[in-house]
């Protein structure tokens, strides 16, 4: 391998280790009761998350038969930051010590006879049959060979990726094909290389877009800003800010009709100095009597109505403008998607 690629494919690795974060299990319970009927039956891969500190492991894991799933593949990694948290190494058989390994679950049995299947049922599981895990060859990574086979197999991936890969990580899901529901940064939306992937309807807003969300970080995670990072019980927490959930699969919000109330004037509506399209500063104020192309802010993703709505592309990206930024009088613009009132 050349010296600059090496290089650069550690960087890549270092800039991945720096975003491992883990999501709070309420976060993913309050978005993930929404696709229950979408997981029956399905094969669901959890390829970024090591099932030491997974809040989506132990989620599909307690949730194995009330969701009705086929199956429940997850990947670890090898160098984990925060091993021994919620499943100790010494409770998984079949597991070598910091080895990188694949967790396949077919069932879960109702092992302590309480009538409900939980995460004491998925411990003892993990305990007791070796068969539940088996080592990897390589370090774990979704890009490696083996991850991408168990890929190949799966129906539904759920995951939050690294935020550093997460261009790579989408092209991945879409190349094979596969639904999923992942967490991303609210400015993945500008990606030259994922607005296509919007536009095209192959990817979509979930439902608790936006917000603050809090990770789990190892201690020793380096978090300069004091309003991004809290200690609670002895764990460390960071905020990225916007967050957005990201998928393909259905979302019923996503039909639902944007109610239109405003009046286009043009003193209220300026058009661009280097596009012919009128600037709306709030996706509220989208005029109901305006045919032409508009710019919004990429918060209005959130409430796109594709049935209603065409999106066209973002800004500098249209590929009639020279890829420039908006402005209006010479002043520049935040980022704007551009819409069309669809007939």
């Amino acid at each position: 391998m050349p010296t600059k690629s090496l290089n650069a494919n550690l960087h890549k690795a270092s800039r991945a280790k720096k975003d491992e974060f883990y999501t709070q299990l309420v976060d993913i319970e309050k978005e993930l009761k929404h696709y229950k009927e979408q997981f029956q039956n399905k094969i669901v891969y959890c390829n970024c998350d090591d099932p030491y500190e997974s809040n989506f492991f132990k989620y599909f894991a307690s949730n194995f038969n009330a969701l009705g799933l086929k199956k429940l593949i997850t990947t670890s990694y090898s160098g984990s930051p925060i091993v021994g948290g919620q499943l100790p190494l010494f409770q998984v058989a079949g597991s070598k010590g910091k080895q990188p390994f694949k967790i396949e679950i077919k069932e879960v049995p109702d092992t302590d006879k309480d009538g409900a299947i939980n995460l004491d049922d998925v411990k003892y599981l993990l305990k007791h049959d070796k068969n539940t895990a088996t080592p990897l060859k390589g370090s774990g990574d979704f890009r490696s060979d083996e991850c991408i086979e168990l890929l190949k197999q799966t129906d539904i991936v759920v995951t939050n990726p690294p935020f550093s890969l997460f261009r790579e990580y989408v092209a991945q899901l879409v190349k094979y094909e596969k639904k999923f529901l992942i967490l991303g940064q609210q400015g993945a939306i500008i990606y030259k290389e994922f607005i296509p992937l919007i536009k095209e309807n192959k990817v979509w807003l979930g439902y608790d877009n936006g917000g603050t969300k809090w990770f789990q970080v190892p201690m020793d995670y380096d978090i300069p800003t004091e309003s991004r990072k809290k200690i609670v019980n002895g764990v460390k927490y960071f905020s990225m800010g916007s967050v957005n959930w990201y998928t393909n699969l259905y979302v019923t919000n996503r039909h639902e009709k944007f109610t239109l109330y405003k009046k286009y004037s043009p003193k209220e509506y300026p058009k661009y100095d280097n596009y012919n399209a009128i600037n709306v500063n709030r996706y509220i104020d989208i005029p109901m009597d305006y045919d032409g192309e508009m710019g919004v802010p990429i918060t209005f993703l959130d409430k796109h109505n594709p049935d209603q709505f065409e999106i066209i592309g973002l800004d500098r990206y249209t590929g009639k403008n020279g890829d420039k930024d908006f402005t209006i009088n010479g002043q520049l613009l935040f980022r704007r998607l551009l819409i069309k009132k669809k007939k």
